[in-house]
């Protein structure tokens, strides 16, 4: 009886544990964005997404792979789909500092500064000695600042 019962909870946590790494599981290394980020650079949205969703269609769970299709979705003009994808890119990897960075500019784009600030301030966190991220999301929040408005200094806590 005993064995019977280990032998039901063994298998009842290899189902479950199976059951949760089809839906969750992250790839661990990088995928291969060389092309990406060619047509990304010559701004080449619609390639771009198309591959990226192709990455997805296939499988490939990776937070670079979230945060460049939250990119091309914004540049095209999408900024619902591209919020989804920036916070899918940090629910895999919380201190991505590129989907920071962009989600931030998402929100400069959208006029909510008071979000773009919540992420420099992480950024603040993540880059203490400074990181190009944190530069450009200043840069960013700096140029939507009405003019003769300081801009704040975001939060660190």
């Amino acid at each position: 009886m005993a064995i019977k019962s280990v032998l039901a909870v063994a298998i009842g946590i290899t189902m479950a544990s199976a059951a949760y790494a089809v839906d969750t599981e992250s790839t661990t290394n990088a995928p291969d964005l060389t092309h990406v980020r060619a047509s990304i650079k010559a701004k080449d949205f619609k390639a771009a997404i198309t591959e990226l969703n192709g990455m997805i269609d296939k499988g490939v769970q990776h937070a670079d792979v979230y945060n460049l299709l939250g990119f091309s979705l914004r540049k095209s003009g999408d900024h619902a789909k591209a919020l989804t994808f920036y916070k899918k890119a940090l629910d895999f990897d919380a201190n991505h500092k590129g989907a920071h960075e962009y989600l931030g500019e998402l929100y400069v784009e959208t006029g909510q500064l008071p979000k773009a600030q919540e992420q420099l301030a992480i950024l603040v966190r993540l880059c203490p000695q400074g990181c190009e991220e944190r530069e450009d999301l200043e840069k960013a929040i700096a140029a939507a600042q009405p003019q003769g408005e300081p801009q704040s200094q975001p939060r660190t806590n």
